[in-house]
């Protein structure tokens, strides 16, 4: 879960930048405990936790997880819209990777973040940082990439919001069909983006690939 704190500097002018504080609400990780769920499972797949070179296999395990799985906190800053501009703000091939939360293994891609300003812009690394906050965490893609929609839809209040993630999935790659190299497409529009047919073309057509 993610909160967002009150701003940083309370009342700042309206020309001024403002910053709210995202901060996770998740419970800390148990790095003991994962270190030995590991050792049972490694047991458990006829594996011999003991061997010279599985040794160490639960601690860094352990360890992977809970980088995986721990957001960061940020400081969503935006900055007053002095010039008025009105044309669309976008973020292409952002990388990202989290864990599908059906098989805990990895998905990886790119996203395309976008928005239509109204009053305020937001720092342009913070895009990234928005993606990032909800991908460290068991995920699916669709429900991500509508999360990253939704947190800018609620905090920058744009005119229009689009979000676009194309993602491999290793539980399509590595196992099952084994379909290496498929890609996944999600897409998140809100606002004007979702509602004007011009703007959401706009929109897509700068997300594909030249």
């Amino acid at each position: 879960m993610v909160n967002v704190a009150a701003p940083v500097e309370p009342g700042p002018p309206a020309a001024a930048a403002q910053a709210l504080r995202i901060v996770s609400t998740s419970p800390p990780i148990d790095l003991p405990g994962a270190e030995r769920a590991v050792r049972a499972l490694l047991v458990a797949l006829g594996q011999d936790p003991d061997a010279e070179h599985l040794l160490q296999t639960p601690r860094r395990v352990a360890a992977a997880y809970a980088e995986l799985l721990t957001p960061r906190d940020f400081d969503l800053t935006t900055f007053a819209n002095d010039e008025d501009y009105d044309q669309l703000v976008l973020a292409r091939g952002i990388p990202f990777q989290s864990l599908c939360e059906h098989h805990l293994l990895p998905f990886s891609g790119v996203a395309h973040v976008g928005y239509l300003p109204d009053r305020r812009i937001v720092g342009l690394s913070k895009l990234a940082r928005v993606l990032e906050r909800f991908a460290r965490g068991l995920q699916v893609q669709e429900r991500l990439t509508q999360q990253v929609a939704d947190c800018l839809e609620e905090h920058l209040h744009p005119i229009g919001v689009g979000v676009v993630l194309e993602a491999e999935h290793q539980c399509i790659s590595l196992r099952g069909v084994r379909a290496h190299g498929t890609r996944t497409l999600t897409s998140a529009l809100h606002g004007h983006l979702r509602t004007d047919p011009a703007a959401r073309q706009e929109f897509f057509a700068l997300t594909r690939d030249r």
